[in-house]
């Protein structure tokens, strides 16, 4: 049991950042980590599991994607000043709250935008993402 817990631990740690430069980077770079998170979640279907990145220049963002492939984006309040780049790399405006929902297939391009401002990353799993069930059935 003691081994299992120890590799959970290792699993959640945080890991530095390497720079993604190309879309194939990307691309890979999900792959890996959605193999990484699966592992890291015992319940899959809870919602609120995804992945921390921690910023160069402070605050975090807390990203999440749906069954469907849709993104939500949690910036925290020391992180607002990213939303530039949020907005040029994915074409969406900043919403209301600090909660961005993103279509999934803006992921990549968000990725290569937020890339060289990321310092490092972590699996969390058991986040706040501020998901409405209905929201994400309905829509």
């Amino acid at each position: 049991m003691e081994d299992s817990d120890n590799a959970r631990q290792d699993e959640l740690r945080e890991r530095p950042w390497i720079v993604l430069s190309t879309t194939y980077d990307v691309e890979a770079w999900i792959d890996q980590f959605n193999r990484d998170l699966q592992q890291a979640v015992k319940k899959p279907h809870a919602g609120r599991h995804g992945i921390c990145f921690r910023l160069a220049h402070g605050g975090a963002l807390f990203l999440h994607t749906s069954g469907e492939g849709d993104v939500l984006l949690d910036v925290t309040p020391e992180a607002a000043w990213v939303t530039p780049v949020i907005v040029a790399a994915t074409g969406c405006n900043p919403p209301a709250s600090q909660i961005w929902p993103l279509p999934g297939s803006r992921l990549t391009e968000l990725l290569l935008g937020l890339s060289s401002l990321i310092e490092a990353t972590r699996i969390v799993t058991d986040h706040d993402f501020r998901i409405r069930k209905r929201s994400w059935q309905d829509g």
